[in-house]
């Protein structure tokens, strides 16, 4: 049914009944010519009405079905027409009174659509019991709208996928990964907890970042130098391998050497794309070939230990055993490690490693994302280790980041977690700053 079906008319419905018209033979009526001249420019008006309700309506639907899907923040609004600007399309256009009802009925929708919030409102519950530290609330909330708002909308699922690795609920998080592959037909999420949200804030500060690409080669040397010789004062080091293409046995074997000692003192290790490179180096090892380096093969068993993909591992150990005659690493579950999609744009600069939790004792943290931004542009925060925003503490948040856009800084929101997503989006972030949630 069509946005405006309400104006057209029911098909099958008969015309009232007019006054009696009948004729003496053969006499002709003014009368009836009269009524047939209106009847035919009525319906004129009819069908010219309609044909502009349906243009109206097709281009509504391509505006919402065609919009290609920006990051949160990049959206213009439609613009919202101004009564002068209705009244004067009303006395320029052809059509009488049910035209000018029908475009005042539009400008009425723009106006509600461009004040309508972004998200369900069963979206912004959750997130908002979420921030205040209720977490079994929302757990319960986001099960209960599985069965309808769930039925067509992921991001439901993805907040509830999210919630679980927060809470290190691997057990939940495996359940409900059964039922959404079976739900939408497609791969469910790989378990990637994320720090408990009561953890330390200790863990933030800028994040020293390399992207690598298009070539993994001998020549990706200086970057993880740099890196190497950043890490021993950061809490954390970033690899982006997104746009790797192509590997190199001397390649695989700098990165394997470099991933050793980066993981080494406790330090955290952000890796984006990795599931990406793991696919391009296995695609240059065979299976029985042993005159071939190890590198190659080594590397992606480091890659599959990062992303904590156990069962990968041991089949891609079995088929280095048996092409070396040697016995292949052991799997350990990795520490201190997060991965992030590999599909994002590569940063243009080091990034600033937000903490898991961000409460009301958060004014330190806000003065070093300050100092930060005095030297970055733009301002790239790495929010795939935060877990959870307190809402009072996300207004803080957005105050200082609405002062840095006056500023005239670009802001970036990058690998943020569903649930904090949501509620951004409820505080109006996207009005100051670009949101990018991470990806199922």
């Amino acid at each position: 049914m069509g946005i405006f079906s309400f104006l057209k008319k029911k098909d099958g419905q008969p015309d009232r009944a007019g006054p009696d018209t009948r004729l003496r033979s053969g006499e002709p009526s003014r009368l009836s010519l009269d009524n047939e001249a209106e009847r035919a420019r009525q319906r004129e008006i009819a069908r010219a009405t309609t044909a502009k309700i349906d243009a109206i309506e097709s281009a509504m639907a391509f505006d919402i079905f065609n919009e290609p899907e920006p990051a949160w923040g990049s959206q213009t609004r439609r613009p919202v027409r101004t009564e002068a600007q209705i009244a004067a399309d009303a006395r320029t256009d052809t059509l009488p009174l049910l035209e000018l009802a029908t475009t005042e009925l539009l400008a009425d929708e723009l106006v509600a659509d461009a004040a309508a919030p972004g998200t369900e409102p069963v979206i912004e519950e959750i997130a908002i019991m979420y921030a205040n530290a209720q977490p079994e609330v929302a757990e319960q909330m986001l099960l209960a709208s599985l069965a309808e708002a769930g039925r067509d909308e992921r991001a439901v699922w993805w907040m509830l996928f999210d919630l679980y690795q927060a809470g290190g609920q691997q057990d939940a998080f495996d359940n409900i990964a059964i039922d959404y592959a079976s739900r939408f037909e497609t791969s469910p999420p790989t378990w990637q907890p994320l720090p408990l949200a009561g953890a330390e804030h200790a863990l933030a500060g800028v994040t020293p970042t390399e992207s690598f690409g298009p070539v993994l080669d001998a020549a990706i040397a200086p970057q993880l130098g740099r890196l190497l010789e950043l890490a021993t004062s950061s809490p954390a080091t970033r690899l982006e391998f997104g746009r790797v293409k192509q590997v190199t046995p001397e390649g695989c074997a700098r990165l394997l050497a470099a991933l050793g000692l980066l993981r080494g003192g406790g330090r955290e290790l952000i890796v984006a794309g990795a599931a990406e490179l793991a696919e391009t180096v296995r695609a240059t090892i065979t299976i029985g070939q042993r005159d071939a380096s190890e590198a190659p093969w080594l590397l992606l068993l480091e890659l599959l230990q990062l992303m904590n993909r156990e069962k990968d591992f041991e089949e891609t150990a079995m088929d280095y055993c048996v092409t070396y005659e040697l016995s292949p690493p052991s799997f350990e579950a990795p520490a201190n490690v997060a991965n992030a999609a590999g599909a994002q744009a590569p940063s243009r600069s080091d990034r600033f490693l937000l903490p898991a939790l961000i409460d009301g004792a958060s004014a330190p943290l806000f003065d070093a994302i300050d100092a930060y931004a005095a030297q970055f542009q733009p301002v790239v925060l790495d929010c795939s280790r935060l877990a959870r925003v307190d809402y009072a503490a996300a207004g803080a948040l957005h105050k200082r980041l609405r002062a840095l856009a006056a500023a005239d800084k670009t802001i970036e929101l990058r690998d943020v977690n569903h649930l904090v997503s949501a509620l951004f989006k409820l505080m109006g972030f996207q009005q100051v700053a670009r949101l990018y949630p991470h990806k199922y």
